[in-house]
């Protein structure tokens, strides 16, 4: 039924906890899995920081690509395909044309991110992939407390 599964992340505990039930169902179906992440950089790329880092949009995208790595040797472990990627732009947008280049049967995403408390019961992300996107979301409630 679930050819191909779309797991994003952005490093938050909800995030690993969607991952780990995406792996689960990406087994049960023995799913191509995608793992990605959106280094959001905004108006921060140009900044240069201390450091080793050249840039703000460096670190952001050298954290994008660890939380990436994390899940990638999770699925891998599971015996599954998996390929990782560190996507641009707006999160929500980048997330959902990566989804249908993909040709995604599922993403499964947490009920929230990294947003904080200013965010509602599902993450802004998680709830414009569900309104605007066409392939089916499985929102995966964590039992931890939000970061």
């Amino acid at each position: 039924m679930f050819d191909t599964i779309l797991l994003p992340t952005d490093g938050s505990e909800h995030a690993r906890a969607a991952a780990e039930t995406g792996i689960e169902l990406a087994a049960v179906h023995d799913a191509t899995v995608h793992v990605a992440c959106v280094a959001d950089t905004g108006p921060l790329g140009d900044l240069r920081l201390p450091g080793d880092a050249a840039s703000a949009e460096d670190a952001i995208r050298g954290r994008a690509q660890e939380y990436v790595d994390a899940i990638v040797e999770r699925v891998d472990a599971a015996g599954l395909a998996v390929t990782g990627t560190v996507l641009d732009g707006p999160p929500e947008e980048a997330l959902l044309e990566y989804a249908r280049e993909i040709d995604a049967d599922l993403i499964v995403m947490g009920t929230r991110g990294r947003g904080g408390v200013h965010r509602m019961a599902l993450g802004s992300v998680t709830d414009h992939v569900i309104r605007f996107g066409d392939i089916p979301v499985f929102v995966a409630n964590s039992a931890s407390q939000p970061e």
